[in-house]
């Protein structure tokens, strides 16, 4: 079957130049081909848009009105088709982004302004929540996700690394003692973080691989580390978080690190994700650069 778009551009291409041959030649296509296309579009309309001679070819009164609806057809498609090359070349349009609740709100927003500087055409749609969105049902155009990743179509780019440690507040340590073996914790108040299972409500994981495990319990779970992060500060209990969750906290002397006989358990990184192709457009691109830029030197690991 003929595509039916080429064959509307060969129509066009025929009426301009008044011959088949000449309409081939400006196409690409044999006499034969375009003959092809404007029979099959003919026998689809059951109508007939060409008059031929031997001398010369001349529309009928239908192939006038195709010829004219044509020609805005194949416009549209060339508007539409800049259009989607100037996406992929200029950052411009809005930039739907979805970001965890605390690293996009201490680390994302506070640069935002500078992207917008450097890039004044691309609006920024931000939201931020935990749950693991899916990027092509939902639409968006990118998402910060911090962990290892699972395995899936998305193209990823690593932003930056992701440490954790265990922490408490002074407050704490003195009412209750400090651990100092991983084995301590089970004998401590331990605020889990709901939508993990290596840094959970239930146990906690330590080593490189995450291969060393201890049970732990506590008065308080969240799904949100800034909420675990406050209780810990306010005296409650021990938390194992993120360092970008508690880089202030542990400055400024409100948490203290624990260090224990087992090393944290390494979370793998930071990332921005998006939906599988090739060529992302160029909003996509700038903002991820301008990501790895900012944080080059991540400022949560700065002691």
């Amino acid at each position: 079957m003929l595509d039916r778009l080429t064959g509307i551009e060969v129509f066009a291409r025929v009426a301009a130049t008044g011959s088949f041959s000449a309409a081939g030649r400006a196409l690409g296509l044999s006499q034969t081909m375009v003959t092809k296309h404007i029979a099959a579009l003919e026998a689809r309309l059951g109508a007939t848009l060409v008059h031929r001679s031997t001398r010369k070819i001349a529309l009928t009164e239908a192939g006038q009105r195709y010829l004219e609806a044509g020609e805005r057809i194949l416009a549209d498609m060339d508007a539409a088709d800049a259009a989607i090359t100037a996406d992929r070349i200029d950052p411009v349009g809005l930039l739907r982004l979805n970001a965890p609740v605390s690293f996009g709100t201490d680390y994302i927003a506070p640069i935002l302004p500078g992207f917008a500087k450097l890039y004044p055409h691309v609006t920024v749609d931000l939201a931020l929540n935990d749950r693991l969105v899916d990027l092509v049902e939902e639409g968006w155009d990118l998402a910060v996700r911090i962990g290892q990743l699972a395995n899936s179509q998305l193209t990823a780019r690593r932003l930056a690394p992701c440490t954790t440690v265990v922490c408490a507040a002074p407050s704490y340590l003195a009412a209750h003692g400090t651990p100092h073996i991983v084995a301590d914790l089970a004998q401590h108040n331990c605020l889990g973080y709901t939508l993990s299972r290596p840094v959970g409500v239930e146990r906690w994981s330590f080593g490189a691989k995450g291969e060393i495990h201890v049970g732990i319990a506590g008065n308080l779970r969240a799904n949100n580390g800034d909420a675990l992060r406050k209780a810990a500060i306010a005296g409650q209990g021990i938390i194992y978080q993120p360092r970008f969750i508690v880089a202030d906290a542990l400055r400024s002397g409100e948490l203290i690190a624990l260090t224990l006989d087992q090393p944290p358990l390494p979370l793998g990184g930071i990332y921005g994700v998006y939906p599988p192709g090739r060529n992302p457009p160029a909003k996509v691109r700038v903002f991820l650069d301008f990501l790895v830029t900012a944080f080059a030197d991540p400022p949560w690991e700065i002691s």
